[in-house]
């Protein structure tokens, strides 16, 4: 009787270091491009950071760390002093970036998908194109490019699916131009908000005053 031995190879450690180092190179280049691109986005804030994390390399971390206080001081009292200039430039920003990311870019392709919005051919899947988001304070307003064979009907047709899809109110769909359609989402009524208006105070001269002096 003939006998079979079979062996078992292992996994090489020297692949398994090579896997794991290309990885963390990989994800090393994608955090540092997402701060390059954050500091750019914000450069009110990045700015003095930087120039304070420089001036602790070059100069020690003591140095680095007061400038960085002074800096995040200065940010605090812009803050509290001009605080529509500091939504302007930095919340206001901050919000709209998250709120696209959040609302819209990590599951575009799927939610269009159920929404029976892309495209299959064989084993691809076609998405439109998300071209912007202004988020605005009760209404985001979404351009789409759309793909060849689409027409704006497409869409007008699914507007209640997309809006249950993205969480809003409702949706309203319009062309913008060739082969772009505009989504406007909306999220919460701005109506329904109480405004608090100015007490009112008659004049010199008016009615009420003339009869309290009858």
């Amino acid at each position: 009787m003939k006998t079979t031995t079979t062996t078992e190879q292992g996994t090489d450690p020297f692949d398994a270091i090579l896997t794991g180092a290309g990885y963390g190179l990989l994800y090393t280049g994608y955090a540092a491009a997402l701060a390059i691109k954050w500091a750019v986005l914000f450069p009110v804030i990045s700015g003095p950071l930087g120039f304070a994390v420089t001036a602790g390399l070059l100069f020690g971390w003591p140095v680095g760390l007061g400038l960085g206080l002074v800096a995040l001081a200065g940010i605090m009292l812009w803050r509290h002093r001009r605080p529509e200039m500091f939504e302007r430039w930095v919340t206001a920003r901050a919000r709209t970036r998250f709120l696209t990311w959040w609302r819209y870019t990590r599951r575009w392709r799927r939610l269009l998908d159920a929404c029976n919005l892309t495209i299959r051919e064989g084993e691809r899947v076609f998405c439109p194109r998300l071209l912007s988001v202004p988020v605005g304070a009760s209404t985001d307003v979404v351009r789409v490019r759309m793909l060849a064979g689409q027409s704006p009907a497409d869409f007008e047709n699914r507007a209640e699916h997309l809006a249950h899809a993205f969480g809003a109110d409702a949706a309203r769909v319009a062309i913008t131009g060739p082969a772009t359609v505009e989504l406007s989402l909306r999220y919460g009524d701005s109506l329904a908000e109480v405004i608090d208006l100015p007490s009112h105070r008659p004049l010199p001269g008016s009615g009420s005053n003339d009869k309290d002096a009858a």
